[in-house]
């Protein structure tokens, strides 16, 4: 089983549901919106202009739903089947849906989703477990308390702060900051339970898979995770909901995330909030340079939570600690070294496990094959330490397959291959690419 369950219900969207003035007329209509979107932005090259045209329809405006159920706000879904607003799929939709005028009161109603979970949740669960923001949020789930349990990769704050530096909405900032701190708080407390300033994953349910689900849901890292009962707090209801290892890949989404609630803190003039989560950063990024960094390994490996043992693989959740900005100048070095040998550098870069690694397979779900959102935030992380022309290679190549391949959840990282759900939102992480400035062969602009 899949992270997100399979639903029967169609999951594809339509841009005729982007009602109650979510878009300026001359985009409401699918004849329109190719015409409306290329007047946005910048480009010379037709292919890259139908690929980012194809992107808008179908991963981000065929993406978004009327209120239904639960989802008291129009929300975003992945596509494909898949119903229900997930964590980290949507980020990356509203980071570009904020491009496109008019966009503030539909994104502030997909976040609003998040904040209103964190009230119904909260008013059924024991104190400890209050703010947390499951993985997805279904239209009429009637077991919503029992699953999903657990939550997915914290990149909430990320969003916040992309979707701020495109359309300047300081409401949105307003009504989000409070909710994603207490959100930021039950992560640091329900899944760093030895307060070493490591994240492991887990799962309320009590269900292993469950907690895999988590972070990337079937990293090699993770083959043999237990959960265990909570280290110190020993209730008469508690239950073995607590992951053994703790994730390089979740630890490392968790600082960027506090790195961008900080700015935001900052911006809003919220100085003590700002503070708060600079003293999470620092002790978080220290203990990953301690416990984690590996020479050898030329990268932060997952470690085992109680005795922060080291576990002898590199899988690409090892690699979102550049978009972190975990490693020193010196680390950050010897990643690139690493990241440009041919452990890594598939035919179609960047595969989500250690090419040497006996598990390696090129259409592996997280154990060999290629996402273009990962790849995109290992570009990324890159391009931050001055490495853009191994970032540029990865992003150009990825590009170059997805305009003679097509737009896909994931692919073979030698073959190219599509794998997976046709146009899956996060895969509009394509168009981000261009956008960031990581491509050398690809460009695209905003006009303006």
């Amino acid at each position: 089983m899949k992270r997100r369950a399979f639903l029967k219900a169609a999951g594809g969207g339509a841009l005729a549901l982007l009602t109650s003035g979510s878009l300026p007329p001359d985009i409401a209509g699918e004849s329109d919106a190719s015409d409306t979107i290329g007047s946005l932005f910048r480009c010379d090259d037709p292919s890259v202009m139908e690929l980012t045209q194809q992107v808008y329809r179908n991963c981000i405006l065929g993406k978004v739903f009327p209120p239904e159920g639960p989802l008291k706000q129009r929300w975003i879904g992945p596509g494909g089947g898949y119903r229900g607003q997930w964590i980290w799929d949507t980020m990356f939709v509203v980071d570009l849906l904020s491009i496109l005028p008019n966009q503030e009161q539909l994104i502030r109603e997909v976040f609003q989703n998040y904040w209103d979970f964190q009230v119904r949740w909260n008013a059924r669960m024991p104190e400890y477990a209050n703010d947390m923001i499951p993985c997805m949020i279904e239209p009429h789930k009637e077991n919503w308390l029992d699953y999903p349990a657990y939550s997915q990769i914290p990149i909430l704050a990320w969003g916040l702060e992309r979707v701020y530096k495109r359309n300047g909405d300081r409401e949105l900032l307003r009504r989000a900051l409070k909710p994603v701190e207490r959100f930021h708080e039950w992560y640091w407390r329900e899944r760093d339970v030895t307060n070493v300033g490591l994240i492991a994953v887990g799962s309320y349910s009590g269900v292993v898979q469950h907690a895999r689900f988590e972070t990337f849901d079937y990293e090699c890292n993770l083959d043999d995770l237990k959960l265990t009962s909570h280290p110190t707090r020993q209730g008469k209801h508690e239950g073995a909901w607590y992951g053994d290892v703790s994730a390089a890949g979740n630890t490392a989404f968790l600082i960027m995330g506090e790195h961008s609630l900080m700015r935001l803190a900052k911006i809003m003039g919220d100085t003590e909030m700002a503070s708060r989560r600079q003293k999470r950063i620092d002790k978080a990024v220290e203990a990953m340079r301690t416990h984690m960094w590996d020479e050898d390994a030329g990268t932060f490996l997952s470690v085992r939570r109680d005795a922060l043992e080291k576990i002898p693989v590199a899988t690409i959740g090892s690699w979102m600690t550049l978009a972190a900005e975990v490693p020193t100048a010196a680390q950050a070095k010897r990643m690139a070294t690493v990241l440009a040998s041919p452990k890594w550098q598939t035919p179609l870069p960047m595969p989500t496990v250690d090419r040497s690694d006996k598990r390696w397979d090129p259409r592996g779900f997280w154990r060999g094959d290629v996402w273009p959102p990962t790849s995109y935030l290992t570009a990324l992380g890159l391009a931050r330490y001055g490495e853009h022309d191994l970032a540029a290679s990865i992003c150009d190549k990825t590009i170059a397959n997805a305009i003679e391949n097509g737009i896909s959840e994931h692919y073979d990282s030698v073959t190219g291959e599509t794998l997976g759900v046709e146009y899956l939102g996060m895969t509009c992480t394509l168009v981000t690419m261009m956008l960031d400035g990581l491509t050398t062969k690809y460009e695209l602009a905003v006009k303006g």
